[in-house]
């Protein structure tokens, strides 16, 4: 980098980052760690490890804040938490909202997850309802027939999520008049287990999902084209979510060459499905498998850092 130093900044950046190329002052707070927001889910805790370690690269010390949902937005406004990589659009609750118009948080944009959420059924059903992956599938009385069970006939069953998370789908079909029956699930195992059997078994299923999940790196699904909405609220309308960055408003200031970094850091769902099927199935360590995608894909990462650095 063509710039020059003085000696009593030649002098810090000797003794306080070897011979790197940046100087302190465009690296900022190197001596105060940088606080990612690790929350509840594994999809977020692989993006929080692999935009620490990211940092670390570029000269950070990266240190990782166990934090819920909802209640982090503010510890993020308040500056407690310095960034949070995960931030998925559909489910901000009311604060997120709000300190972002106040400017107290600033959004980095998308994480790059291609994000879904909605119907899914076991591929070898495109056999049975041909067609699949259209909703007025839903309506075929030989579809339905297949999908019914001793609890919902003449109605087809239908796999909901748990009754705690609110059942977005039995209001859509009961929007569409769809001769489908909504059953809660006991939890999310219980449905990845539903869905392992009825694709050993090839047992006819529906059910709501989302994605990135790593039960999608295991087995083929289809996802079905949704029925109309009634209007574009939650309640009526299930839309793909947007997944974004954000970082506490003074962050670009502190952390000049950080904010470049995670500014400029994407993940894909490939990528992260495979690292939840490694970390929620077989039992690998986070730390193991987000270490491993550094490993892996330096010639992804390394010209985010080294743009950031020059």
């Amino acid at each position: 980098m063509a710039k020059k130093l003085t000696a009593a900044m030649t002098a810090l950046v000797l003794v306080g980052f070897g011979s790197g190329p940046m100087s302190a002052a465009e690296l900022g707070a190197v001596d105060e760690p940088i606080k990612v927001a690790m929350l509840e889910w594994t999809g977020a805790q692989i993006s929080a490890q692999i935009a620490g370690k990211l940092l670390e690269k570029a000269g950070y010390k990266a240190e990782y804040i166990t934090a819920g949902n909802y209640p982090h937005f503010q510890g993020l406004a308040d500056g407690e938490i310095s960034a949070s990589v995960e931030i998925w659009l559909n489910n901000v609750g009311e604060v997120y909202p709000k300190v972002l118009e106040a400017g107290k948080i600033e959004d980095l944009g998308s994480l790059g997850l291609k994000t879904n959420e909605g119907w899914i059924y076991p591929k070898f059903m495109e056999e049975l309802c041909p067609a699949l992956p259209s909703w007025e599938a839903l309506n075929d009385p030989d579809c339905v027939a297949h999908l019914a069970s001793p609890d919902t006939l003449p109605n087809g069953r239908f796999l909901d999520y748990p009754a705690d998370w609110g059942s977005r789908a039995a209001t859509i079909i009961a929007d569409n008049n769809l001769p489908l029956t909504a059953v809660p699930s006991g939890s999310e195992g219980a449905m990845i287990a539903e869905l392992r059997a009825a694709v050993a078994a090839k047992t006819p299923l529906v059910m709501m999902f989302w994605a990135p999940h790593f039960i999608l790196a295991e087995v083929e699904v289809g996802w079905i084209d949704m029925p109309p909405c009634v209007d574009q609220s939650n309640e009526h309308c299930i839309m793909p979510p947007d997944v974004n960055k954000a970082v506490w408003s003074g962050f670009s200031e502190k952390w000049p060459a950080a904010y470049e970094v995670l500014k400029a850091l994407q993940i894909s769902t490939e990528d992260q499905q495979a690292m939840m099927l490694a970390i929620d199935d077989k039992g690998q360590s986070l730390d193991a498998v987000t270490t491993e995608w550094i490993d892996n894909n330096e010639a992804l990462w390394r010209p985010w850092v080294d743009a950031a650095l020059n």
